[in-house]
């Protein structure tokens, strides 16, 4: 886990290269660290200045001063070094004929953010509800690092929080509803409105804060939902498809918030995140789990299994006629069309630039062109 002093250094490096935003977002990070209301409020007023006259407004020196105050704040370092949540075995059976799923062994710390893929009814969601008890298994074990400090099983969810694909409606104004869920979990008075207006400014969510919940996009109303999460000051949180109304830009800067703030701290918060957004995911990821028919597959295992061959995947108007012709003087190439993409399976002897080599030397068309070597997309072909 990276210490609190880095992090600031890291806020100053981006700030000195210009890279505005992603500064200013995890400098917010940095405040909701220190859980100083005075800092809360300075970032709180510098969104309003930046709502009224632009992010341009904003001077370099406020920035600079506060990264000065918060380096002399002592940050409580919350993080554990044992596993949040441990699960051993778990099985779930539905009908004599129905599908199965498991077992499943699986564990999360704190800061992890881990992948979890495979194609759609291959036990995605089942395992995630299994983990949230709203489902119960058939069989196995789970175990939560901080179920001790709970006296009763209610007080325990409260720690744990799912968030499916589809997310309920909201009714009524939307800061009340995130008022009313910092309130319902423990959020002092004093401080309720602060920490709903930094979750609020934390998601991207300012101008949007006096929106009905019908006047928003989905893709919004999946960050309301973050957002009203994190409230929670939940320790264990499981994602349901939280990309997929979004578009790229989008989903790129959800997964980076997420492993930025899974990684608080004060706060810190271990994510279990379902996708089909493979690529996007994994490069976030600490560790990816694969279900297929409801079992998992350990990558590392697998990828072994493939050691002696890599792959590639391009997009092309060329015919497979015209690829196998740029690669006829190579041995053992496998060319595959799958999801709207070629895949290319070569041996070992060769490197994907080799590949990129020949279809550049044959004047091959490539409007997309990636090695999946390592990826997960590899365990998708039919």
């Amino acid at each position: 886990m990276i210490s609190f002093s880095a992090k600031l250094q890291a806020v100053k490096s981006h700030f000195e290269f210009n890279d505005l935003s992603l500064g200013y977002r995890k400098l917010i990070d940095c405040v909701l660290d220190a859980q100083e209301p005075e800092f809360y409020r300075e970032i709180i007023d510098i969104e309003n200045q930046i709502e009224i006259n632009g992010h341009d407004s904003i001077e370099q020196s406020r920035l600079n001063a506060l990264i000065e105050k918060l380096s002399q704040v002592e940050v409580q370092n919350n993080v554990s070094q044992n596993p949040i949540l441990k699960a051993e075995s778990i099985t779930k059976s539905f009908g004599k004929d129905g599908f199965g799923l498991g077992p499943v062994s699986l564990k999360i710390a704190y800061g992890d953010l881990i992948g979890l893929v495979g194609e759609n009814g291959n036990g995605k969601t089942t395992l995630m509800r299994i983990l949230a008890m709203e489902l119960t298994k058939d069989s196995g074990e789970i175990e939560f690092e901080f179920q001790k400090d709970y006296n009763n099983l209610f007080d325990l969810r409260t720690k744990i929080t799912y968030i499916p694909q589809r997310t309920p409606t909201w009714y009524g104004k939307l800061v009340d509803n995130l008022k009313y869920a910092a309130t319902h979990y423990g959020t002092k008075p004093e401080l309720n409105e602060l920490m709903v207006n930094m979750m609020i400014i934390r998601f991207g969510l300012w101008k949007y804060r006096k929106h009905k919940w019908s006047e928003l996009s989905s893709g919004y109303k999946m960050r309301f939902e973050l957002a009203r999460n994190f409230l929670r000051a939940p320790k264990i949180m499981l994602l349901d498809e939280p990309l997929a109304n979004l578009d790229i830009l989008a989903q790129q800067l959800i997964l980076e918030d997420l492993k930025n703030l899974s990684q608080s701290i004060s706060n810190p918060v271990g994510i279990l995140l379902s996708s089909q957004q493979l690529f996007e995911v994994e490069k976030v990821s600490d560790e990816v789990i694969f279900l297929k028919e409801g079992r998992p597959t350990h990558l590392k295992e697998a990828f072994e299994a493939v050691s002696h061959e890599n792959a590639i995947e391009i997009e092309t108007i060329a015919s497979r006629e015209t690829l196998q012709q740029a690669f006829n003087q190579m041995e053992n190439i496998q060319i595959s069309f799958n999801g709207g993409m070629y895949q290319v399976h070569f041996s070992s002897q060769y490197s994907g630039e080799d590949i990129l080599s020949k279809l550049i030397e044959h004047k091959i068309p490539i409007g997309y062109y990636r090695n999946i070597s390592k990826s997960t997309k590899r365990l998708f072909v039919h």
